[in-house]
C-alpha cells in the first residue's frame, strides 16, 4: 500500500488507461499547458503529448460535443469540466446526446465517455458555483453517475468508468483533491454500483456519498462516546444505487439517517428513503430520517454556509431522533 492525495489517484487512474489504450484520451480546460486547474492532470502532457493530453477554449458545449463524437467513432474520452456547475452549458450533449444515443440509434452507437470535475460547495464561490449535481444526472436514463469519497474509491472507479461503454457523470470535489489515503501498489478496479460500509454498526445505518462522509464520521463518533453504535455505508454511485446493501443493514440496524450535500426536494436521499419504506418497511423501527443542504441558493456568508451544510449536530440530532431520544 501507498499513500497518494486524491488528486494522484485520479491522475494513475488515467494515466495507467490511457498506457493500456490508445483511444483514451484527456480533454478540458487547462489540463494540458497548466496540468489542470487542481493538478489533477500534472505530468500527462510530458507523457502523452498534445493529441492526447487537449487543452480546449472555454466552451462547455462544444467540446462536450466533440467528446461525445469521438466516442461514437471508437475512442474512449474523459472530459474534464473546471467545475460541474460550468457543465450546465453542457446538459445538451450530457443528456440529449450522450444519454440517449445508444437507444437512438437502436444500438448501433455505444457512448464510452467519462466527465469528471469538481461538484459541489467548495468554499466562498457563491450560489452559481457552489451546487451539487448528483441527483440531477441520477434523473437521467442512459447515464451511470459515480461519487467518489476516498482516493481508492477514486482511481479503481475511475478506472472502472474509463472501461465502461456507456457514459459516466464522475463527480468530485475541489475540496478533496488534497485528501491523503491508501491505495493498492499497481492495478485495481471498484466496481460501479457497488455500495462499501465504511463502518460496521449495530444501532443506525447511516447512508452517504462523497465529500460529506467525513462529517458522516465525525458525526458517528460523536454518538460512539454515547454508546450508539453507527453503521456508515458509502454508495459510491448514485445510479446505479446498490440497495440491496442497505437494505440488509437496515435488517440489522432497523433505523436508517441518509446525509448528503443536496438540495431536499427530489435527492438520492427521497429516493432511499422510498425505497425503503417499499423493501424494508416490517424491518424499520421509525422513520427514515433525513439531513440535507437548506432549500435554498447557496450563500457566500461563511457563517451562513455554516448553516446551509449538514453538520454533526443536525446529523447527531437526526440519529437521536430515530432512537426516540432528545
Amino acid at each position: 500500500m501507498k499513500t497518494v492525495q486524491f488528486r494522484e489517484a485520479l491522475r494513475e487512474a488515467m494515466s495507467e488507461e490511457m498506457r493500456a489504450d490508445n483511444s483514451v484520451f484527456l480533454m478540458g480546460e487547462e489540463v494540458a499547458e497548466y496540468n489542470g486547474a487542481y493538478k489533477v492532470s500534472q505530468g500527462m502532457l510530458d507523457e502523452f503529448g498534445p493529441k492526447r493530453v487537449i487543452d480546449t477554449p472555454i466552451a462547455e458545449l462544444g467540446f462536450a460535443g466533440i467528446g461525445v463524437g469521438a466516442s461514437m467513432n471508437g475512442l474512449r474520452p474523459i472530459v474534464e469540466f473546471m467545475t460541474w456547475n460550468f457543465a450546465i452549458l453542457a446538459a445538451d450533449q450530457i443528456i440529449n446526446s450522450a444519454a440517449k444515443m445508444l437507444q437512438m440509434s437502436g444500438g448501433q452507437y455505444h457512448c464510452p465517455i467519462v466527465f469528471r470535475g469538481g461538484n459541489g460547495p467548495a468554499g466562498q464561490l457563491g450560489a452559481t458555483h457552489s451546487q451539487s449535481f448528483e441527483a440531477f444526472y441520477a434523473h437521467v436514463p442512459g447515464l451511470k453517475v459515480v461519487v467518489p469519497s476516498t482516493p481508492y474509491d477514486a482511481k479503481g472507479l475511475l478506472k472502472a468508468a474509463i472501461r465502461d461503454n456507456d457514459p459516466i457523470v464522475f463527480l468530485e470535489s475541489e475540496k478533496m483533491y488534497g485528501d491523503k489515503g491508501e491505495i493498492p501498489e499497481g492495478e485495481y478496479i471498484v466496481p460501479i454500483g457497488v455500495a462499501d460500509i465504511k463502518r460496521k454498526g449495530t444501532s443506525v445505518t447511516l447512508v452517504t456519498f462523497g465529500k460529506i462522509i467525513k462529517v458522516v464520521f465525525e458525526a458517528a463518533d460523536v454518538l460512539e462516546k454515547e454508546g450508539i453504535s453507527c453503521e456508515i455505508i458509502d454508495l459510491r454511485s448514485v445510479r446505479p444505487i446498490d440497495y440491496a446493501t442497505v437494505v440488509e443493514s437496515i435488517k440489522k440496524t432497523n433505523r436508517c439517517v441518509v446525509v448528503e450535500e443536496a438540495w431536499p426536494l427530489a435527492s438520492i436521499s427521497s429516493e432511499i428513503a422510498y425505497h425503503l419504506q417499499r423493501y424494508a418497511f416490517d424491518y424499520l423501527d421509525a422513520p427514515v430520517m433525513r439531513v440535507t443542504q437548506t432549500d435554498t441558493p447557496f450563500a457566500f456568508s461563511p457563517t451562513l454556509i455554516d448553516e446551509a451544510l449538514p453538520n454533526v449536530e443536525r446529523i447527531v440530532k437526526a440519529v437521536k431522533s430515530t432512537l426516540y431520544r432528545n
